[in-house]
C-alpha cells in the first residue's frame, strides 16, 4: 500500500526512476537530510511498500499470454513455466484465463513455446507493438 506522506511519495517516484542515488542525493530533492531519508527508505522497507529494488532491461519483444488450462495440474504446469528464461512474470489469476504470462520471446522462441504450451490448454498471446510512458 502507497504511504500517504507526500514526502514518502516523493521518494519512490525518485527511487522509480533511479534506484542507484544515495540518500543525500535523494535528500536535497526532497529537502530533507540524507539520515531522513535513509530512515523513511528503511521504514517503507519495514512495512513492505518497498519490496525490492530492480532494473529494467530492454527487449526485443514482449509478449502478453494468457493460458486456460485444460486440466488442473497446477503445479505441473509451473513447474513447466519455470523451466523458460523468457517468461518473466507468471501470475495465478481468476476470470477469463487460469495463468498470465508476461515472456520476451523472439519470433522463432515464441513459435517453439506455444508448440509445447498447446498441450495444456488454450491460450492468447498479446504482442506489444509499442510501450507507452508512464508518469513514474
Amino acid at each position: 500500500m502507497l504511504p500517504n506522506d507526500p514526502i514518502d511519495l516523493k521518494i519512490l517516484k525518485i527511487l522509480k526512476t533511479d534506484s542507484r542515488l544515495s540518500n543525500k542525493e535523494i535528500g536535497k530533492l526532497v529537502h530533507r537530510t540524507g539520515q531522513a531519508v535513509g530512515s523513511r527508505i528503511a521504514r517503507m522497507q519495514d512495512e513492505g511498500t518497498i519490496q525490492k529494488y530492480t532494473i529494467t532491461l530492454q527487449n526485443q519483444s514482449t509478449q502478453f499470454i494468457r493460458v486456460m488450462m485444460q486440466t488442473n495440474e497446477f503445479e505441473r504446469f509451473e513447474a513447466f513455466i519455470a523451466q523458460f528464461e523468457s517468461i518473466e512474470s507468471c501470475y495465478k489469476v481468476c476470470g477469463s484465463a487460469c495463468y498470465m504470462l508476461v515472456a520476451h520471446f523472439d519470433s522463432h522462441a515464441i513459435n517453439l513455446f506455444i508448440e509445447q504450451l498447446s498441450e495444456w490448454g488454450q491460450y492468447s498471446v498479446d504482442s506489444v507493438v509499442r510501450a507507452i510512458e508512464t508518469q513514474p
